[in-house]
């Protein structure tokens, strides 16, 4: 049986010429999947707007479906408002769900999109609309699918808006590994974080995750959210450290063999990469399917 991956690529983003936010890398990941075989991929379901008021304010979410947001915020969040925007959004936190469902059910899923894991409960920023790493576990927990839920956060990038909506929550783990120097600039406290100084490489990188995994496996969560970012790749424009293709793949395969050995569901979700060329970061993402599809073919 092939890992089910969902995407949203077929709903697009309509942005401005110009704008830096790396829209083409979704159907690139997507048809390098396809390229390598191995994948059940699948059109991501979109959200429920009931499930995304698990995690978001209601009135905010309200002004996001009906384009009464105020601009501000969308500037705040960095796209212009559009009914595809909506569209898609919708479908990148279903993907999310959709994932975590299968990974409780066969042990993996994946989601080619997701990670938005800079949205508060009532705002946006960073690209991201919705928090759908907040809105699955809400959603799970009140089906009563699972209990005590692990984010591991490997995007350069804080996941500040996951750790401040379970910020009183103790049977969520947050563990965020981030540049210190990075956005978002003010950051919030996560259950574990761990900031890299810039121009971190790979030995220094791994280094550091082999020491914070064993706090996650402590933790023995009935579900893992990985936040799969590859921005701490050296040519990514946002990134500012200097891991490789290699350093990336050692990370994830430290990630899933140990999640594996504790016999613990693992949804992945895309997050971050914004390389210079964009083929790079699709590079990167495909590689960590890939050792996710490896690693299941060998249970």
């Amino acid at each position: 049986m092939s890992p089910v991956l969902f995407y949203c690529d077929h709903y697009p983003i309509p942005l401005p010429p110009g704008h830096k936010f790396p829209v083409r890398k979704y159907a690139m990941l997507r048809q390098r999947l396809e390229l390598l075989g191995g994948f059940d991929l699948r059109p991501a379901p979109p959200a429920d707007p009931e499930q995304i008021e698990l995690a978001h304010d209601a009135g905010y979410v309200r002004s996001i479906l009906d384009g009464s947001i105020d601009p501000r915020l969308m500037r705040r969040i960095g796209f212009p408002w559009s009914e595809g925007l909506v569209w898609r959004t919708m479908a990148s936190v279903g993907g999310t769900v959709a994932a975590a469902r299968q990974a409780l059910e066969v042990g993996v899923g994946g989601n080619l999109a997701g990670g938005t894991h800079h949205a508060f409960r009532s705002w946006g920023a960073g690209f991201c609309v919705f928090n759908d790493l907040a809105v699955t576990i809400r959603a799970l927990r009140r089906e009563g699918l699972v209990d005590r839920v692990a984010v591991l956060d490997l995007d350069v990038h804080q996941g500040d808006g996951t750790a401040n909506i379970f910020t009183d929550d103790s049977s969520v783990l947050t563990i965020s590994v981030h540049g210190r120097h990075n956005f978002p600039f003010q950051k919030q406290i996560s259950g574990v974080d761990i900031d890299l100084p810039d121009g971190t490489g790979d030995a220094e990188y791994l280094a550091t995750l082999t020491k914070v995994l064993p706090r996650l496996w402590e933790f023995q969560p009935d579900l893992l959210l990985y936040q799969s970012g590859v921005d701490a790749l050296a040519e990514d424009r946002l990134g500012r450290l200097a891991m490789t293709q290699n350093g990336l793949r050692d990370r994830d395969r430290l990630v899933f063999e140990g999640a594996r050995s504790h016999r613990i569901p693992v949804a992945v979700t895309l997050g971050g990469g914004y390389a210079e060329p964009v083929e790079l970061t699709a590079e990167a993402h495909a590689n960590t399917f890939h050792l996710l599809a490896r690693l299941w073919a060998a249970d």
